[in-house]
């Protein structure tokens, strides 16, 4: 009998030990063996708060190449500048039939391209990020795809030129940054999680010429949309600086031989790269200075004899199958139109209050018949229907102005 006693205390000293582990186990369940459940929860809780729109956070997979061309779809629709203003934004995908009464996708397989420029100039930026990023997902769902472009006022602010924010801007991001920081706290009461990290690091607290009142939100902006801010790459980093749709170029500013010699796909990698963080503060070349492919206006000036053909046709030759190069940056006040034989087509009608609260236009094209502009100008509505369709491309003719001219398929 006394010889098992030590096997029998052994045994409970063991069995103590193993409950103890289990105990310690269980208690770290919650953080360690959770995280991505509890980050992705905190994540929609504060997307939610600053959005009001409920966004589940999507399984984090490998860095995928971007696509720089894709084969030409039975609709194409292309969407120019947005600058802050949200209503306009819906206004003009409800006009194309995108999106229903409830704000969700209804477009089927559509192709809509949106050509940049949905920051500064308007108060409601980060909601036009997270209604397009919505959007974005239930295109995919239904067989359609929503593609956004860089524009040039997306390189100003993630290099910190904040020379066209609004106010109501500025206090949009103050109140992302309250509650990016509080689930930043939710997330730092869990051990099991890696610290989140400061997105203000290295921010100075107050700028020269700053109004004290506003340091804190300047701040906030920077530390969004900064290379490797949590809004700049989530929402920007992936965004194409130049897209090739079946025939079609699209491109912010207008596209030079030298940018199509040194590569779109190059050019789309870069700039990915380099709003992730990976390549310093300031932006490549070819997306600073007059002829930048965001910036350039050589064939989007309201006068066409200011709009070099010769050249748009050249540098259209050296992109296989390219017909026409689809640009926004250069407000159209006379409405979406084409210069060079149609070879240039002009989208930015300026629809944002902060621009010049255009009427909102699209541009639509259908494989096997052309292109037509949706347009909710009364001038050219029936009385039954919120859009009607122009009869053709405004062609732009310098001794005479503007022209309605029939765009033939």
């Amino acid at each position: 009998m006394n010889l098992h006693m030590p096997h029998c205390r052994t045994h409970q000293r063991s069995t103590n030990h193993q409950k103890m582990e289990r105990q310690n186990q269980s208690s770290s369940l919650t953080c360690e063996n959770l995280p991505s459940f509890l980050s992705s929860f905190v994540d929609t809780f504060v997307d939610f708060s600053v959005s009001g729109l409920f966004l589940p956070q999507q399984q984090q997979i490998p860095q995928q190449p971007l696509q720089t061309h894709y084969p030409s779809p039975n609709r194409l629709v292309a969407i120019g500048d947005l600058h802050g203003d949200l209503e306009k934004s819906k206004q003009a995908f409800r006009l194309a039939g995108l999106i229903d009464g409830s704000d969700r996708w209804c477009g089927g397989s559509t192709t809509v391209v949106q050509i940049g420029d949905v920051l500064d100039r308007g108060g409601e930026e980060l909601k036009i990020l997270y209604f397009l990023e919505k959007l974005k997902r239930e295109a995919v769902k239904s067989g359609g795809q929503l593609i956004t472009l860089n524009g040039n006022h997306e390189i100003m602010n993630i290099e910190g030129d904040f020379r066209y924010v609004t106010k109501k801007a500025l206090e949009e991001f103050d109140v992302w940054a309250y509650w990016y920081d509080i689930g930043n706290k939710m997330k730092s009461l869990c051990h099991g999680l890696e610290i989140p990290k400061n997105p203000f690091h290295g921010i100075p607290p107050s700028f020269h010429r700053v109004p004290e009142e506003f340091s804190h939100s300047i701040r906030a902006r920077i530390a969004a949309l900064r290379p490797d801010g949590p809004i700049s790459r989530r929402f920007l980093a992936n965004n194409l600086t130049v897209l090739v749709v079946g025939d079609s170029v699209f491109v912010h500013g207008g596209l030079l031989e030298k940018h199509v010699d040194y590569g779109l796909q190059r050019i789309n990698d870069e700039v990915r790269d380099w709003i992730n963080g990976s390549m310093g503060q300031r932006a490549p070349e070819y997306c600073r200075g007059r002829n930048a492919v965001v910036w350039l206006r050589k064939f989007s000036d309201e006068f066409a004899k200011n709009c070099d053909c010769s050249l748009l046709e050249h540098v259209l030759a050296t992109i296989p199958g390219a017909k026409r190069m689809i640009m926004g940056h250069t407000i159209q006040e006379i409405g979406i139109n084409g210069a060079c034989d149609n070879r240039a087509i002009r989208i930015d009608v300026g629809m944002s209050k902060g621009c010049i609260n255009g009427l909102p236009e699209v541009l639509e094209i259908y494989r096997n018949s052309g292109l037509r502009v949706l347009t909710s100008n009364p001038m050219y509505q029936n009385k039954n229907q919120y859009a009607q369709t122009k009869e053709g491309l405004g062609l732009l003719k310098p001794e005479h102005g503007p022209k309605q001219v029939e765009v033939k398929a």
